[in-house]
Order: C-alpha cells, then sequence, then structure tokens
C-alpha cells in the first residue's frame, strides 16, 4: 500500500495509517459513489415500476448479488430477463459481466450521467471496442444493450428523438423521460464456421420489445447490430455493423480481434 506517500502531510507511513485520513479519504470516496449509484437506481427503479403499472412487464426484483447493480425482471410470458447495469460504456467495466445461467434474456443498461459524454460517441466506442470484443473472444452473448438514462432529454443532453414533439416525453416518478436507445445484438456469437451473426429482431427480445412500446419508440430508431468474423492465418478478425432503419449507420473494418 502506498497511499502514505500520496499529498504532503508531513506523516511518516505509521502516523498517516493512524490518523485516521487515509479511512476518511476512503469513507468520502465510498459515498460519493455510493449517492451516484443511488440516483441511478432511483431511475432504474421508477423505470421498472412504471412498466409494470403499465404491465408491460409482469415484475422485478433485485438480484441475490444486488451489489452488481443487476436486476431480475419477469416476462409476461414467464420468461426471466436479467439487467446488468453498467455506466458509460467507454469504461473498462464494460466489459464485467457474466449470464447468469438462469437468464432467458440478458440485457446491459448503459446510466452515463455526465453531461460531458457524447452518447452517440460513447455508443459505437463500447460496443465496437470494448463490449464485442469480450462477448466473442469469451463466448458471452448479450441480447441487447439500453442508453438511457434521467439525463436524456434535459437542456444538458437535447434527444433528437424528441425534436419539436414534447408528447414523446413520458413521466416516471420524478424523471420525465425519451424513449430508449435499444440494440440489438445476436442471439449467438459468430466463428469461423457461421462468420456471419446477425442481430435479433425486436420482438425476439422480449425485455427490450417491453422498453420500445412502453416509451414510445418508433420502428426505425431501433439499432441491429451485427457482428462478422474471419482468419488471416493465426489471426481472428471480426467486423461490427450498426443498422437502423434498413441502413448502415456505422461499420468498422475487418480488425484483429483483441479483448481491452
Amino acid at each position: 500500500m502506498e497511499a502514505h506517500k500520496l499529498g504532503d502531510h508531513g506523516l511518516d507511513e505509521k502516523d498517516f495509517y493512524n490518523s485516521g485520513l487515509f479511512r476518511g479519504a476512503v469513507e468520502r470516496v465510498r459515498g460519493q459513489y455510493s449517492a451516484t449509484m443511488r440516483g441511478k437506481r432511483e431511475f432504474v427503479q421508477h423505470v421498472l415500476n412504471h412498466m409494470e403499472d403499465e404491465e408491460f412487464i409482469a415484475g422485478w426484483d433485485l438480484t441475490v448479488d444486488a451489489n452488481r447493480n443487476d436486476y431480475v425482471v419477469r416476462l409476461k410470458s414467464g420468461r426471466t430477463a436479467i439487467i446488468d447495469l453498467k455506466g458509460c460504456l467507454d469504461g473498462n467495466n464494460t466489459t464485467i459481466f457474466e449470464r447468469p445461467a438462469n437468464a432467458d434474456e440478458f440485457v446491459i443498461w448503459s446510466i452515463c450521467t455526465n453531461q460531458g459524454a457524447n452518447p452517440r460517441r460513447n455508443a459505437w466506442s463500447g460496443i465496437r471496442t470494448r463490449l464485442s470484443a469480450e462477448m466473442i473472444s469469451s463466448n458471452r452473448p448479450v441480447d441487447g444493450l439500453v442508453i438511457w438514462d434521467m439525463v436524456c432529454g434535459t437542456l444538458g443532453r437535447p434527444c433528437p428523438k424528441l425534436g419539436v414533439d414534447a408528447g414523446r416525453l413520458t413521466d416516471v416518478g420524478p424523471f420525465r423521460t425519451p424513449p430508449a436507445c435499444i440494440y440489438l445484438f445476436p442471439a449467438a456469437i459468430p466463428s469461423l464456421a457461421a462468420p456471419h451473426a446477425a442481430a435479433q429482431p425486436l420482438l425476439a427480445v422480449e425485455l427490450l420489445s417491453a422498453f420500445h412500446l412502453c416509451f414510445g419508440g418508433l420502428d426505425e430508431e431501433v439499432n441491429y447490430v451485427d457482428f462478422d468474423m474471419a482468419s488471416q492465418g493465426a489471426e481472428l478478425l471480426r467486423k461490427t455493423t450498426v443498422r437502423r432503419a434498413g441502413v448502415v449507420q456505422q461499420e468498422s473494418e475487418m480488425t484483429p480481434l483483441r479483448r481491452v
């Protein structure tokens, strides 16, 4: 532990750790993190409560491992969806996830409340650089991604879905929110034997379809993410493509498959 070497406090190692300065700093960081996550959890829970009240889902609960900020959603069909809550997708935490054995559907929800963040750039960076690489390398499928938080649609982050139509905002508890940004991923990971993996249709992922319908999303706003794989000598290559309204919005080159 090297914390005692930081700053000009004039204390030796023993006195520093006995002084309470270090513990106080750690507790302050923990408190700030907890406060940040509390607001994010509040938004998620208001959204899920609204979806349950409007009968788009059957119900929801925190998972057993609530420290991972996960939610289990009981879908109307009887299926089970698991939500893994993340922050901004350009962080390394994006690559840390496990698909639970009981998940009929597994969805990542990015809540990035940094006012300086560019959601579209972060989405492409997170999907292309981190999420898809981890999914393909470790053969862990994710059914889809939701990028949506309480900052969306505010003056600090105008939402292009709204335009001049404020009628597309939905009140959920103390929040007023536009439709969610939804990305659908392939059901299976690509391989050299099956190198093209196309995104699932919206109706195949019941939770994302519920988000879409409950909050007034338009079909032409849904994003579909395809993966392609190839080999060059001993090296594996991959390509990521994002389609929306039948048009390719972004597409990478075939690049080496490397995890971040």
